[in-house]
């Protein structure tokens, strides 16, 4: 069995903006607590979470790391998470398997875009936070200033455990043993009284106690009113540390261990049985002895171990030899190698229970948000995730050698399963497969991945757009096939009326041929000939749409009439009709919803203007933000990620959604149609 229980287990989630010093962070928190004998450095590339060549060439996390630590009998956990804007997909999607999320914050730079995301995502995914101010010792810092400034982005439930000192080369704790040292700013006692009001609100007996009586209250009078105020939001921790200097880590140490809760302080997992928006919520409790539930929250693939599952266990006991089940599979697998992760490294265990990471190796059919149990009772479960920005930013790739097709597929595959952020599309009328992202970092790391991993030369352009070719009056064609060859000629001859139908109404086909003019058993060779022609277009060589093709009439010969000969007829009546028909070309039109700081709105409205957009209204949110919608042609889109981030200082985000096909201008049907006719005539 572990070294520990579930009361004694930490499971925190390292977040914050890329720059604010997290992997720095989680160094110090292991080199303090014994787990590293010496604490890595980012710019030598010798730290535990930054262990990838392109983490060590960036300086910077791009993937979530596990890692962990014994203290004063308990068992941490730690998270380490990306910070770029653009990789929030891969933090987010973790955030489940945390207890608590500490939100790191620079001191230097202050609130940025990823802190304000996480705070929010903190309290949508319930999850209690914690606040750590990091980089305090520096020269220009203004400790005071930005205290103010969290608790009035984030409420005034924001309150400092610990204080700068005025030296600022350490920090003096106001929580645990609060004493009477000079700090840089406030006062220690106000500070430890602020604390203690904000957490006896929780309690009214405890209240009394302290208000009537003028008693002082003790951490451990204090601990289950804490957990309470922090699982309800009422309390948002926040003390100073420098993971350089260590100022504050070993304060921070006791915090997490003394303050932060275990797995069963925590708010309960949201576990649903069945889908859809009425499936009931299950209760999944941490005990060792029900049966396995399990999450996995990170898939990645070791050279050497293969597909590597990261899961928490939320209910049961796992061992070495366990049969499990994945999501509502009758088929079971077995746990050959139970491991614990700390960075790169892996060491196997015998026993995991509730609360805890592990991880589970070649087990082929892991899958991201997977659920693995041990009963077929629970076949229907599944965790309600934290919901992720959807991958906006698109490229169409291709291999640049020849036979490295299949080279690809596999390598996307490999790479989709890592990244819930990653969407790939394969569009057969177009021919080409897209690779969707957060944003054009999101791809370039994606790309280089390719390269160095999987040994596969890309060549990327613009996804291509997806027109579409319509007719705006009703027509009649009419065409007769009639070869011969010296022995079995070929007959058949077809009229045919054509009918435009309400956007985006698609195709029918009706046969309303009477007296036998064309055999029945060839009214399918028609309609053959003319989805031939749907398919490949009139004007441009785009897929035809809302057309309604009615074949009335034709001829046949009794011997030189057969299949092929109608599906011809089919073809050149619909083409003959279609010219007879003002065929246009349509544009797909996305309906855009844009959030941005409320001071870009004027810039933003301005930019989808000029760029053939539709303003639909705008709704002001929390925090001096507001939200656009538009519609918007999807081949003005190209780059606007790109234009977005200029636009609002990297603060804007956007998703979009196809909302109907619309009629093209004239001149850019124009050139697609010249485009078009050089192509045409060389085939």
């Amino acid at each position: 069995m572990p070294r520990f229980s579930t009361e004694n287990i930490r499971n925190v989630a390292i977040v914050g903006h890329t720059g604010c010093g997290k992997t720095t962070l989680i160094e110090s928190l292991l080199y303090h607590s014994g787990a590293l004998s010496i604490p890595g450095n980012i710019e030598c590339g010798t730290t535990l979470s930054d262990y990838s060549p392109q983490e060590k060439a960036l300086q910077h996390s791009i993937d979530v790391t596990l890692c962990s630590f014994d203290h004063s009998e308990h068992h941490v956990n730690l998270l380490d998470t990306p910070g770029y804007p653009e990789l929030m997909g891969r933090t987010l999607s973790i955030l489940p398997a945390a207890d608590s999320i500490a939100v790191v914050i620079n001191a230097h730079t202050g609130i940025e875009q990823v802190t304000q995301l996480m705070i929010e995502k903190s309290r949508e995914a319930d999850r209690p936070c914690l606040i750590i101010v990091n980089k305090t010792d520096g020269p220009a810092t203004n400790a005071s200033a930005l205290l103010e400034d969290i608790q009035a982005r984030f409420g005034s439930e924001c309150l400092p455990l610990n204080l700068p000192a005025a030296d600022g080369q350490s920090v003096i704790d106001c929580f645990f043993e609060h004493t009477d040292a000079t700090t840089a700013f406030s006062d220690v006692q106000e500070a430890h009284d602020t604390l203690v009001d904000q957490v006896v609100e929780i309690d009214e007996e405890l209240m009394q106690l302290y208000l009537e009586q003028g008693e002082e209250l003790t951490a451990e009078q204090l601990h289950i009113p804490f957990e309470q105020a922090l699982r309800d939001g009422h309390l948002i921790p926040v003390c100073f540390v420098s993971a350089q200097s260590g100022a504050g880590i070993p304060q921070l140490l006791e915090i997490l261990t003394r303050l932060m809760p275990s797995p069963l302080e925590t708010n309960p997992p949201q576990f649903l049985k069945g889908e859809g928006p009425d499936a009931p919520e299950v209760r999944v409790k941490p005990d060792p002895n029900a049966h396995v539930i399990a999450h996995v929250f990170k898939i990645s693939v070791d050279p050497y171990l293969g597909r590597v599952g990261l899961f928490r266990i939320y209910q049961g006991t796992i061992n070495t030899g366990s049969q499990l089940f994945i999501g509502d599979s009758r088929k079971p697998f077995k746990v050959a190698h139970l491991m614990k992760l700390q960075g790169k490294e892996h060491s196997e265990i015998t026993s995991a229970i509730p609360g805890d990471l592990c991880a589970v190796a070649k087990i082929d059919d892991l899958e991201f948000n997977a659920l693995l149990h041990d009963n077929h009772e629970e076949d229907d479960y599944h965790l309600r995730m934290v919901e992720r920005p959807q991958p906006m930013c698109g490229l169409a790739i291709t291999p640049t050698r020849r036979g490295d097709e299949q080279k690809l597929s596999d390598a996307l595959h490999k790479l989709a399963s890592e990244d819930p952020g990653i969407k790939i599309e394969h569009r057969i009328a177009q021919n080409e497969t897209v690779m969707y992202g957060a944003g054009e970092l999101h791809l370039k790391i994606i790309l280089d991945r390719m390269q160095s991993q999987y040994n596969l030369e890309i060549e990327t352009r613009p996804p291509s757009i997806a027109y579409r070719e319509t007719i705006t009056a009703p027509a009649e064609g009419h065409h007769r096939h009639k070869k011969q060859t010296g022995g079995a000629g070929q007959f058949g001859e077809v009229s045919l009326r054509i009918t435009p139908l309400p956007r985006d109404s698609g195709f029918r086909f009706v046969n309303k041929v009477v007296g036998g003019a064309i055999p029945g058993q060839f009214i399918p060779a028609v309609e053959k000939g003319v989805r031939q022609v749907l398919g490949s277009g009139a004007l441009a060589g785009f897929p035809l749409q809302d057309i309604e093709v009615t074949v009335y009439d034709g001829k046949h010969h009794s011997v030189d009439s057969k299949e092929i000969a109608f599906v011809a007829a089919g073809k050149k009546a619909f083409l003959d009709a279609i010219h007879q028909a003002h065929p246009i070309l349509l544009e797909p039109i996305v309906d855009v919803n844009i959030i941005t700081p409320s001071n870009n709105v004027g810039d933003i409205t301005g930019d989808i203007s000029a760029k053939r957009g539709l303003i639909n209204g705008t709704a002001v949110l929390p925090q001096q933000q507001v939200e656009i919608s538009a519609q918007l042609p999807l081949s003005e889109m190209d780059g606007y990620q790109s234009r977005l981030k200029a636009l609002t200082g990297g603060e804007g985000q956007f998703t979009m959604a196809l909302s109907h096909y619309a009629p093209l201008p004239n001149r850019q049907q124009t050139e697609l149609i010249a485009n078009h006719q050089p192509t045409q005539e060389a085939g």
